[in-house]
């Protein structure tokens, strides 16, 4: 999925072009491979919702919960349980699935 985001010297570029230009910094690839598992997450979700062409209240609605929850799950400041993702998953016809490498 492919994003725009200003720099600091306000000029659109491509997420993915970012992303991988701080993958080459020490200190952003060891804060981003400590995080990996919630991006996945995250990612997984919003992917899913956006193929389906949800919104964040439908989903919200189709768990019964509120939009902000599924904002702050989309943005990694909510920490959300097991059984709440099987929700999610379920509301976006999905299953969830969790693997010990």
């Amino acid at each position: 999925m492919t994003y725009m985001t200003y720099t600091g010297r306000m000029r659109l570029i491509d997420s993915q072009e970012w992303h991988g230009k701080q993958m080459l910094k020490p200190g952003y690839r060891k804060a981003y491979d400590a995080l990996e598992v919630e991006y996945q997450i995250i990612d997984s979700v919003l992917r899913k919702r956006l193929e389906l062409d949800m919104t964040q209240a439908d989903l919200a609605r189709k768990i019964k919960s509120d939009q902000s929850v599924i904002s702050r799950l989309e943005a990694g400041t909510y920490n959300p349980s097991i059984k709440f993702l099987k929700r999610v998953a379920k509301a976006l016809g999905t299953k969830l699935t969790v693997s010990l490498a």
